[in-house]
């Protein structure tokens, strides 16, 4: 059974960071290769792709909003998935979830919504004030 628990969340202020944590447990039911992503969620907004890795540690992708804030990294030998996030912005406010889906590596349709991921972990809030 694949489980993912994210840790990490907070508050800070505009311009500050945190760094989110997801560990993925019983990835071996996953296959591989396997995409592990981070996606969000706003009240009252779509659920946003942000950044996705392969389980190898490798192909690292970005959703443009993202893109030179945030970076996504995994050891190829740890299954933890972190997400460090820079230069903050109130409009990153959102609930941050740990995403995975196996037999494919994480292409630019998992993080626009084309291609869906099997496995979602409870989330963790990240606010960021004015």
């Amino acid at each position: 059974q694949v489980q993912l628990a994210e840790s990490g969340g907070g508050t800070v202020q505009s311009g500050g960071s945190l760094r989110l944590s997801c560990t993925v447990s019983g990835s071996e039911s996953l296959g591989k290769p396997f995409c592990v992503a981070w996606v969000r969620q706003a009240p009252g907004k779509e659920r946003e792709g942000l950044a996705g890795v392969d389980d190898d540690g490798g192909g690292r992708r970005y959703a443009k909003s993202v893109r030179g804030r945030f970076t996504i990294t995994k050891a190829r030998d740890d299954n933890t998935v972190f997400l460090q996030m820079d230069k903050l912005k109130p409009e990153d406010t959102a609930m941050y979830y740990c995403a995975a889906v196996g037999g494919t590596y994480c292409w630019n349709s998992h993080l626009e919504g084309e291609d869906e991921f099997s496995y979602f972990g409870q989330g963790t809030q990240v606010t960021v004030s004015p």
